[in-house]
C-alpha cells in the first residue's frame, strides 16, 4: 500500500516549476531535495523512496513507492510534473548481481516509461563517471567519451547499459529533454554512515580513519580520481531542471585525487606498489563476506577516465563551492563522529558507532 506524507512547512510557494525526486533520501537525493525546495522557481518537489523521512523541507511531500518491477504505478505520481530527477540506486549486494540489476536497470526502466506515459516534460538521469571506459590520467575527456564502462563491476555495467537505454529513448520520444548527470565520487558528512555501510561495511571504526592513524596510503598504478562535494552536485541537478539544457553533463571538483593528496590528508606517506597485493587482499575480503566492495570496484576506478567539466561550467554555469580535498576532508570527519540524517539510507549506527569506537580507543591507546 503507497503511504503519503503531505507537504512540509512553507507551503507551495506559489506557481512554478513542479519536480519529482525518485531516489529523494540518500546521499545524492537530499541534496537535491533540498537544492530544488529552495529555489524560488520551484512550486513543489515530490520525494520518492521506499521509506518515507522524519525530514521535512518545505514545499516537500512524501511517497513510500518500489520502482522494482510489480511496484506502484509510477504514471499517476508523475502526472503534471514538470521534470522527473531519477537517483534511485542500490549498491548491495555485491555478491549478488542480478538483485541489484532488478533495481537499478528494470527499476529504471519503469522510471522511463512512465516519464513517457505520463508526458513529463524533462527527465534528469543520474548518470555516473563510472559509465565511462577506460581512459587518460593525464588529461580530460569530454561527454563524447565512449559510456560502455568497466565490464567486471556490475555498478560500472549498469550505468553504461542505462545510457544505452536512454539512446534509445530520446530517438523514441525526441519531445522529451533528456539530460544525463556524469559526477565523480560525490561525498558530505551527512552520508558518511551510509558510505561506511555500502564500501567498507559496519565493522569499521570511524575514529581510526583519521590523520596520524593511518600510516600509508598504497600509491597504485592507475589511483587518481575525481570526486565532488554532494551539495555541489545538487547545484548542477537543480540547473538542469530549470534550464532548457539537454544531453550530457561532467561533474567534478579540483584537484583530482590521488595517492599524494590522499596521504596529506591523512598525514601519511604514499607508497608506490602493484595493485595486484592490494585487489588481492581485497578480494579475499569480499569473498569472506568481510567488506562489501567489490574488488571489481576498485579495478573500475583505476581505469576510469578524468573528466572535462566545461560544458557544465557554460551551459550550466555551475562552478563548485568546495575543492574535492575539503568534500573527502568534510566524509572522513562525519564518518570519525558517526555523522548521518533523518532518512533510512542516511540513518547513523548509534550504538554500533559507538562500541566500534569504543575498540578503535583502546586501539590507539595501546
Amino acid at each position: 500500500m503507497r503511504r503519503t506524507v503531505e507537504e512540509g512547512p512553507g507551503g507551495t510557494g506559489g506557481a512554478g516549476l513542479r519536480v519529482v525526486v525518485v531516489g529523494a533520501t540518500g546521499n545524492v537525493g537530499t541534496s537535491v531535495v533540498r537544492a530544488l525546495t529552495e529555489d524560488r522557481a520551484v512550486e513543489s518537489v515530490l520525494g520518492l523512496a521506499r521509506r518515507v523521512p522524519g525530514w521535512r523541507p518545505p514545499k516537500s511531500r512524501w511517497e513510500a513507492v518500489d520502482i522494482e518491477p510489480g511496484g506502484e504505478d509510477l504514471v499517476p505520481l508523475f502526472i503534471g510534473a514538470d521534470a522527473v530527477v531519477h537517483l534511485a540506486w542500490k549498491f548491495q549486494p555485491t555478491h549478488h548481481p542480478a538483485e541489484t540489476w532488478r533495481t537499478n536497470v528494470l527499476g529504471s526502466l519503469r522510471v522511463f516509461d512512465a516519464v513517457a506515459a505520463a508526458g513529463v516534460p524533462a527527465l534528469v538521469h543520474a548518470s555516473s563517471v563510472g559509465a565511462y571506459s577506460p581512459g587518460p590520467k593525464d588529461r580530460a575527456v569530454d561527454e563524447s567519451w565512449p559510456t560502455h564502462g568497466w565490464p567486471q563491476a556490475a555498478y560500472t555495467r549498469e550505468k553504461a547499459y542505462l545510457e544505452r537505454v536512454l539512446d534509445t529513448f530520446e530517438i523514441k520520444h525526441p519531445e522529451i529533454r533528456v539530460v544525463r548527470m556524469r559526477p565523480g565520487f560525490l561525498f558530505k558528512r551527512e552520508a558518511a554512515s551510509e558510505q561506511r555501510r555500502i564500501f567498507a561495511g559496519r565493522l569499521l571504526p570511524g575514529r581510526l580513519v583519521r590523520p596520524g592513524l593511518v600510516p600509508v596510503v598504497p600509491g597504485l598504478p592507475g589511483l587518481r580520481f575525481q570526486a565532488l562535494h554532494t551539495d555541489d552536485a545538487a547545484s548542477a541537478y537543480r540547473a538542469a531542471v530549470a534550464l532548457p539544457v539537454r544531453g550530457a553533463f561532467n561533474l567534478a571538483a579540483e584537484p583530482p585525487l590521488d595517492s599524494e593528496v590522499l596521504a596529506g590528508l591523512f598525514e601519511a606517506r604514499s607508497l608506490s606498489m602493484p595493485a595486484g597485493p592490494v585487489r588481492a587482499a581485497l578480494a579475499a575480503a569480499w569473498r569472506l563476506h568481510l567488506v562489501p566492495a567489490s574488488p571489481d570496484l576498485l579495478d573500475a576506478v583505476l581505469h576510469l577516465p578524468l573528466m572535462d567539466t566545461g560544458r557544465a561550467r557554460e551551459e550550466l554555469s555551475w562552478e563548485p563551492l568546495h575543492t574535492s580535498v575539503e568534500a573527502v576532508g568534510e566524509f572522513l570527519a562525519g564518518l570519525r563522529a558517526g555523522a548521518g540524517a533523518d532518512t533510512a539510507p542516511l540513518a547513523a549506527d548509534r550504538t554500533l558507532h559507538q562500541r566500534l569506537d569504543g575498540v578503535a580507543d583502546r586501539i590507539v591507546r595501546a
